[in-house]
């Protein structure tokens, strides 16, 4: 869905996204006042289609998490329109928003901290199993059981702690917690980045299974370009708080076209030592979301910079195969 577009609900995709903004705040000053505001995500329009994962890449503090968390407004948006099942996520009151918090869960970054613990396994993930009555009293301790099977944790875990886990079996308890709910949209945000290679994928199989029985969709946010291939249907590359590529995962690696996304790309290692890749360097920092360059804002670092990227920004240019790309090399 290109952002440039009217948006239009489609029956299709459970989640759309039109125009999304938000902006923090920096406070300075004698009286304390706000000064200017970081753009931590600035027009990201994309939709998601069901049963589907998404993978949103990018360099660390591209805008990737705060989108998420936008999205599940565990924080609130600053301008634009998410429609969840084509409704709009922000009219929401709060009696409708936490009847909803089952149908969209989110795994966070690290599995340790996101744990309290001072709680045992089996109450973490059946405590908003309770909140939300899902299950009678009778059947509340072999749900929770059932929920923990599905994803590798055995019944005797239930009075464990945290702190007596693996960072995998952390991250299981998380991805637990959040199917406990039986949610239809879940938000991924890097659940392996902490984990050893060779957790991550049985962490990346398991949510693959997962998807494949309940349906569910996915948005996942990494900066592991090779993990994101693995898992996803479509991606989303972005850049100091924008979308400057996105299209199904097929076409966007076979065909990468924004110098970014090649750069990124250029970084993936090679599984065989003797293939040679030539690597894109980026020169320079960087520039500051509390104060982005004007036109393209990739255009500071870009080698195939032209004097039109420096004053106008790009608009989302449609390549064909739900392939968009905002550069201006190709407008």
């Amino acid at each position: 869905m290109s952002s440039d577009n009217q948006f239009v609900h489609n029956p299709e995709n459970i989640l759309e996204v039109s125009h999304l903004k938000k902006y923090f705040p920096i406070k300075g000053g004698f009286f304390g006042g706000v000064t200017g505001s970081v753009k931590a995500v600035d027009d990201v329009s994309f939709s998601i289609k069901r049963g589907t994962t998404m993978g949103l890449v990018g360099e660390s503090g591209c805008g990737k998490s705060t989108t998420g968390r936008t999205i599940l407004r565990l924080i609130e948006k600053t301008d634009g329109s998410i429609y969840f099942n084509g409704e709009d996520v922000n009219s929401w009151d709060k009696k409708k928003l936490r009847s909803m918090r089952t149908k969209m869960q989110i795994v966070f970054q690290d599995p340790y901290s996101s744990l309290s613990p001072r709680l045992p396994i089996g109450e973490i993930i059946g405590e908003a199993v309770r909140e939300h009555g899902l299950v009678s009293k009778a059947e509340f301790n072999d749900y929770v059981t059932k929920v923990m099977k599905d994803c590798g944790l055995q019944p005797y875990h239930k009075d464990r702690y945290p702190h007596e886990f693996s960072g995998g079996q952390r991250q299981r308890i998380c991805i637990a917690r959040a199917l406990a709910l039986n949610p239809e949209f879940i938000v991924c945000d890097e659940p392996v980045s902490a984990l050893d290679v060779s957790i991550q994928a049985q962490i990346i199989n398991l949510l693959r299974e997962l998807q494949e029985e309940r349906g569910l969709t996915y948005l996942f946010i990494s900066h592991d370009l090779s993990v994101v291939e693995h898992i996803s249907d479509s991606v989303g590359v972005m850049y100091l708080g924008g979308l400057v590529e996105s299209g199904t995962t097929e076409e966007i690696f076979k065909n990468p076209l924004h110098p970014y996304t090649k750069a990124l790309f250029s970084a993936i290692p090679m599984p065989d030592p003797d293939l040679k890749k030539k690597r894109i360097l980026l020169e320079g920092d960087i520039p500051s979301p509390a104060n982005p360059p004007a036109g393209c804002k990739f255009h500071t670092r870009c080698k195939e910079c032209m004097g039109i990227c420096k004053t106008e920004t790009p608009k989302a240019k449609d390549m064909g195969n739900g392939h968009v790309v905002r550069c201006h090399l190709y407008n």
